[in-house]
């Protein structure tokens, strides 16, 4: 292996990698365009989570009370893109891209807010890389992050390499969550308009417990019913919501959350249109108020179904304005 001249670094994957093919000829490169390693899956087992009702006493459908208004200032979206930039005797070596933008809307159109993040990273478990390997990767000059611990244990065997790129994919997930959180609160520092954010809200305290937050959650491998709670989330209507229940974590700041329903799910499956919305916990979970908040949440959010974000597949739930953050982070990535 050679030493690569030092210059103006590319931490872009085509630059890296043809920095890698300069340092190491012989090395097991993947070739030029290999597919994002987010599409291969990597989603955590389904299950189900009892979850505390904080509107009434029990789950049950609930018609969102009033028209739909135009109620959110911003949306917030972040993306990933992973791709194994090497194979070093076998071990993955990853190169991860995360990004962030907020979309502010102004005079109908949506602009950028400040400025969005963008960051790009090695991802590799450096105890299972020889020590020519680790010198080769430190010379291309990008960030390292070291995916040891969460791999596998150094004294024991190599795991299966499939084991090391779930790790890393893990880990350039994580960063793209902390990338949102980082727009999220900045946002919460400055402004008190309503933002809309893609996901949840929860992995943030300051951001969790700011009024002007709203989470909305598409994808559904933890459900927070059980039993008939289950059933009465499943048969929403378009324009139905969920009774408020609370959601706690040891690892997560509490918060109040319910189901609805954006369209109507009739000829396809259950979770057709279905969200979930996170927001502060309220200061009082007694009288009306939970659920006025939750019906005012819901018909800004029911506001904003069209236009349609096609062609994304998952237009059913997308947002118009989530769909403007990941063409705009497209561009710049």
């Amino acid at each position: 292996m050679t030493a690569v001249s030092r210059g103006a670094i590319d931490p872009g994957f085509v630059g890296l990698q043809r920095q890698l093919r300069a340092v190491a000829p012989d090395a097991y490169a993947v070739a030029d365009a290999p597919a994002l390693l987010e599409h291969a899956g990597f989603a955590d087992a389904p299950r189900l989570v009892s979850a505390t009702v904080i509107e009434g006493s029990v789950m049950r459908a609930r018609r969102v009370l009033g028209d739909p208004e135009i109620g959110f200032a911003a949306f917030l979206d972040g993306t990933q893109s992973s791709r194994v930039l090497a194979h070093a005797d076998g071990v993955p070596v990853i190169h991860g891209t995360v990004a962030a933008v907020i979309r502010q809307r102004r005079n109908r159109r949506l602009t950028t807010w400040a400025r969005p993040i963008v960051e790009q990273r090695l991802y590799a478990p450096l105890a299972a890389l020889s020590a020519e390997w680790r010198e080769a990767i430190a010379s291309l000059g990008a960030e390292i992050v070291d995916t040891t611990a969460a791999a596998f244990d150094p004294a024991g065997p190599l795991p299966h390499p499939f084991s090391l790129t779930d790790a890393a994919v893990h880990r350039v997930q994580h960063d793209r969550e902390r990338a949102e959180q980082q727009l999220a609160e900045r946002w919460c520092a400055h402004e008190s308009t309503p933002l809309f954010i893609d996901g949840g809200i929860s992995g943030s305290e300051r951001v969790a417990v700011a009024e002007c937050t709203v989470g909305v959650v598409k994808s559904h491998r933890t459900l927070y019913a059980e039993a008939q709670a289950l059933q009465t989330i499943l048969r929403l209507r378009r324009a139905e919501r969920s009774s408020v229940f609370r959601i706690t974590s040891p690892k997560r700041t509490t918060v109040a959350s319910w189901y609805l329903r954006l369209r109507d799910a009739a000829g396809h499956d259950p979770m057709w249109g279905l969200v979930r919305v996170e927001i502060a916990q309220p200061k009082r979970t007694e009288g009306p108020d939970v659920g006025a908040r939750a019906d005012e949440v819901s018909r800004w959010i029911l506001s904003e179904v069209a236009p349609l974000a096609l062609p994304d597949a998952r237009w059913d739930k997308m947002l118009y304005g989530v769909r403007d953050c990941e063409e705009f982070l497209r561009a710049i990535t």
